[in-house]
């Protein structure tokens, strides 16, 4: 995005009393309220803060040193978390993306990856935010415009919540098998199984108690969906829903969000896990011209 412009906000208004805002910068949400409950953190400023709502391709988190091997040689990218020297967050973070489709309860927005330094392919994607019952479902497409097979993976950003709800005083369920051995630089290590530690969150966990940085895997399934729960003492609860391919979660508690007051946690759906382009694990490869779509929501209930 250059300085000159300026992301719109798109505001969405369902039938059965949700509401979003979704902004172009990013494709981020901004706001989620069902029945006047705010289900996301996140403020209408051009710059999300700590990246919340944002879109993640075409990889989610942290590539070590930017560095990853492609047909014998290594490319480059851009150290975008240069404190960890990690890139990050993949290649759209701060692109301006297009709408293409509208309507009161939805909007599709549209961005291409051109290829260049470290990612040297053409992708064109899109993502629809469609206001759906007591939710949204958000649905990624990518294709593939280059000539030969392109490495991708998807992940989004946002950050949960529950109306007012103390975050401390939540109650976070992942009902993760295992988790990653994340090294001082987030980057994986390995796995181990979850039983018997911190990192356990199968049956829920108060987010005070929760790892505070930890990514998850071996997701249990439910008709061909993973499921992410919030729950307040009042027994409302909030779900992040998705595609059985996203296979990894992210979990990341801050104190330092702005304007939210206890801090704030955000649950991440992930295709592929940290330092993917690296490893190799979970990603994509798309055949020139195929398209890829995958879907996930948050919904109160």
């Amino acid at each position: 995005m250059t300085g000159t412009e300026v992301a719109a906000l798109h505001e969405l208004r369902g039938s059965t009393g949700a509401t979003a805002v979704v902004s172009e910068h990013a494709a981020s949400l901004r706001r989620l309220t069902v029945d006047g409950v705010e289900l996301v953190r996140g403020t209408l400023d051009e710059q999300p803060p700590l990246g919340a709502g944002m879109v993640l391709v075409p990889w989610p988190n942290r590539v070590e040193e930017g560095r990853w091997p492609l047909d014998g040689r290594m490319q480059q990218l851009e150290l975008t978390e240069p404190e960890l020297g990690n890139a990050n967050h993949g290649l759209l973070t701060d692109t301006r993306y297009a709408p293409v489709a509208a309507s009161p309860d939805g909007v599709t927005l549209a961005a291409a990856v051109d290829g260049g330094d470290g990612y040297p392919f053409e992708l064109d994607t899109s993502v629809e935010y469609r206001l759906v019952g007591p939710g949204i479902r958000v649905t990624h497409r990518i294709t593939n415009r280059s000539d030969r097979p392109a490495p991708v993976a998807i992940g989004a950003h946002p950050y949960l919540r529950l109306g007012d709800s103390p975050v401390g005083e939540l109650v976070l369920t992942i009902e993760a098998d295992r988790a990653l051995d994340l090294d001082e630089r987030h980057i994986p290590r390995g796995s181990f199984d979850v039983a018997g530690t911190q990192f356990d969150l199968r049956r829920g966990r108060s987010v005070a108690d929760a790892v505070p940085h930890a990514c998850y895997t071996a997701l249990r399934t439910y008709d061909g969906l993973v499921m992410h729960r919030l729950r307040a003492p009042d027994s409302r609860e909030v779900q992040l829903w998705a595609d059985e391919v996203f296979a990894y979660a992210q979990v990341y508690v801050t104190p330092e969000f702005p304007g939210a007051e206890g801090g704030a946690i955000a649950v991440e759906p992930m295709t592929a896990p940290p330092n993917a382009l690296r490893s190799g694990e979970g990603l994509r490869w798309l055949e020139p011209g195929e398209t890829w779509t995958a879907s996930w929501g948050i919904r109160l209930v």
